[in-house]
């Protein structure tokens, strides 16, 4: 059952790429700790032969995320960096890359301070309107990298719209849906190439595992993929595999959550008289709202949010208040996380490319966890004050 989709989502969340067990018909998929498989002779075996090749846990998830992404083929990584470095290896010197500017810190450090010595050239713009990206089209454009909604700024991109201007060029669409997951919004069924997933973060949904994934629809694309992973050995371990597994199948309860806890919290923000902006895409004034309604079906747990003033020591006061919300790196975890962007998550992108973005020093990110939503408008209201 493991892409059959025939069946809605909630029931692939917990059903899909999972098979009882044939020799002891145990439900839960078991860790298969191991390096390597026996064979019968040379290359007479049972689908396995080494572990960085194949893992019968990983194929269990694999399947599973492409299940519930709607798409053919899943991949699993040790880390959401090494499916990106995987994609990016896709590249060759000389060819360009069209990335949204607001974006996670490690994916702007990864293109800039290790591809970009290859040769391969990056181009950050605002991508609001899809259209700007006709304006950075050129003979050697190869991708288009998206995220959204975008981290930490919240801004949202039309990933139909970005699908059709790749198609006019043929070029490929990379989506990361990291922020919204795949119980709110599914990048392949408007157009994207690859959707990829730090599954750390909802996927895993409680803070104790370091996972990444894609999921494509292309058979062709996926074995070279495939072939880059085995290559260079970015293989998560079967017990990694194992906690994302098992934390997808509460996915939708856990979304479900995040998302009414998330509501909550932005509108009290948004009351507050000591705060300024507050950056959530539920809002209708939000700038593209109405591609956030199209493409998503729900609008998530991550908040930004400014204090009047936009000083930073009065933001630095606040992160060292809260109580429930812990100050970590990270999101999308059962738990509510508070974190300073320009020095924690984004530190590794140059102060004035961040402020030209509009990231400013005293914004504050949240991942509005699953407790209860008193409890965490409590602990902000004593925190802020």
């Amino acid at each position: 059952m493991a892409n059959n989709n025939k069946h809605k989502l909630e029931t692939r969340l917990i059903h899909a790429g999972v098979e009882p067990d044939p020799s002891t018909g145990a439900i839960m998929t078991p860790i298969y700790q191991t390096s390597t498989y026996v064979q019968a002779a040379p290359g007479d075996h049972k689908g396995y032969e080494y572990a960085r090749t194949q893992n019968p846990t990983r194929t269990a998830l694999q399947n599973a995320l492409a299940s519930i992404e709607n798409g053919q083929y899943g991949l699993s990584f040790g880390s959401g960096m090494a499916a990106t470095d995987a994609v990016a290896k896709l590249l060759m010197p000389g060819d360009e890359v069209i990335v949204s500017n607001d974006l996670y810190g490690g994916t702007y450090r990864i293109f800039t301070k290790v591809f970009a010595n290859y040769g391969i050239k990056f181009h950050f713009i605002p991508m609001d309107d899809a259209q700007n990206i006709r304006n950075y089209v050129n003979d050697n454009t190869k991708m288009v990298w998206v995220e959204t909604p975008t981290n930490p700024l919240l801004n949202i991109i039309d990933i139909e719209a970005c699908a059709t201007i790749t198609k006019e060029h043929n070029l490929m669409l990379v989506v990361d849906n990291t922020f919204a997951s795949p119980y709110l919004q599914n990048p392949l069924d408007w157009g994207a190439d690859i959707v990829l997933h730090s599954a750390t973060k909802y996927l895993g949904g409680h803070s104790d595992v370091v996972h990444g994934a894609l999921i494509v629809n292309d058979a062709g694309l996926e074995e070279r993929l495939r072939f880059i992973q085995n290559s260079c050995g970015a293989v998560p371990g079967p017990h990694d595999c194992w906690l994302v597994l098992r934390g997808i199948k509460t996915l939708h309860v856990r979304m479900q959550r995040h998302c009414e806890n998330g509501k909550a919290i932005a509108e009290w923000l948004k009351s507050n008289p000591k705060v300024d902006k507050v950056l959530w895409v539920g809002f209708e004034n939000h700038p593209n709202h109405a591609i956030a309604k199209k493409q998503m079906r729900g609008f998530g747990g991550m908040i930004s949010f400014t204090l009047k003033g936009d000083n930073l020591d009065d933001a630095l006061e606040v992160l060292k208040k809260t109580e429930l919300f812990s100050l970590a790196e990270s999101l999308g975890g059962v738990e509510s996380l508070i974190g300073h962007p320009a020095s924690m998550t984004h530190g590794s992108i140059p102060r004035e490319e961040r402020i030209k973005n509009g990231l400013s020093d005293s914004l504050i990110r949240l991942s509005v966890g699953i407790e209860d939503v008193n409890d965490l408008i409590d602990d902000l209201k004593q925190a802020i004050g």
